[in-house]
């Protein structure tokens, strides 16, 4: 299983987010955990080198896997139209 470390900004993220989306966010987030590349996930392109993506709802989990020491970092959690800038 992949530890997952959550980064200030993200946790800043989350404590923005509305209880129901927080909970369905939480949940995807405990999922990468044992699987860190799950169904629907995209590697970002561009200057987003090693970042990937998973959609929970309108609310996007910007995160990044590193396989030798199984660790998952989740660097961003915010709505679909404010997370890519």
């Amino acid at each position: 299983m992949y530890q997952i470390i959550i980064s200030n900004s993200a946790e800043k993220d989350m404590e923005k987010l509305p209880v129901y989306a927080l909970k369905k966010v939480e949940v995807a987030i405990d999922l990468l955990s044992e699987k860190p590349r799950p169904a629907g996930c995209k590697k970002l392109k561009g200057t987003h080198k090693n970042l990937w993506r998973i959609r929970v709802g309108d609310y996007r989990v910007i995160y990044s896997v590193a396989d030798k020491i199984e660790v998952i970092d989740i660097r961003r959690v915010r709505h679909r139209k404010d997370v890519y800038e």
